[in-house]
């Protein structure tokens, strides 16, 4: 869990998978970040927002081949969605969207928690629970897998450069789901080995309960980048 950078360069998976439209749900520090990463991989990515003409002016330079659109044509168009909004919301949102992702998947990366008053973040708004796994109940046509929550948004897209190797988890009910967002982590510079598969969605609960440890090391750190990894 240290942010010190080190000196060799990353290393990238060799493995080749079809080339996908994404679409990216939340234009904050999250959703931009990956958009960035999974365009550069060749992916077609779309970003959408409350406000696509302010999203696209707000990242202009980001990348020459991201789209913008609304929350609900970016859900309609694309293969595959990646919920990066802020969790404490995202189970409304969503379920507003079921037509729209019916039959798709749905990577979650975010994590629901209450604002402990100084926009560090509180308690878990499901605890008990998941927002992963309420999702996945909400939209039972849906393929939801949980995945990069455990970490700060610049250690998603270039794992590499922490001292040590951060682990990205993965929760799911669908295998083959599981082994599409695996591909995708690939093209975000994560190495199979540190991809941790924890078993089906009810896993989620485990890794977005890590984020109750997050205000504490902000507070004493301050915001550099670190994840909660797995040590073996």
């Amino acid at each position: 869990m240290t942010g010190n950078l080190r000196s060799s360069p990353p290393r990238y998976r060799k493995e080749h998978h079809r080339m996908t439209s994404i679409g990216i749900l939340g234009t904050g520090r999250v959703g931009t970040n990956l958009a960035g990463k999974l365009s550069a991989a060749g992916h077609h990515v779309t970003l959408g927002g409350r406000s696509p003409e302010d999203t696209a002016s707000r990242t202009a330079g980001l990348a020459p081949r991201i789209a913008y659109a609304d929350q609900r044509t970016t859900a309609r168009t694309a293969d595959i969605v990646i919920n990066a909004t802020p969790g404490d919301s995202s189970l409304d949102l969503l379920t507003d969207l079921r037509t729209e992702l019916t039959g798709k998947i749905l990577i979650d990366v975010s994590n629901a928690t209450r604002d402990d008053g100084d926009g560090l973040p509180g308690d878990l708004c499901y605890p008990g629970s998941s927002l992963a796994e309420k999702l996945q109940a909400a939209l039972p046509d849906t393929h939801v897998v949980k995945t990069l929550n455990t970490m700060l948004f610049m250690v998603m897209t270039a794992p590499e450069t922490l001292a040590t190797p951060p682990t990205a988890y993965l929760s799911g009910d669908d295998e083959h789901a599981k082994k599409t967002v695996t591909g995708l982590l690939g093209d975000l510079g994560w190495q199979p080995e540190r991809i941790e598969d924890l078993g089906d969605i009810t896993t989620a609960r485990a890794t977005e309960a890590m984020i109750l440890i997050v205000p504490h090391i902000l507070r004493r750190h301050g915001f550099k980048p670190f994840a909660v990894s797995l040590a073996r």
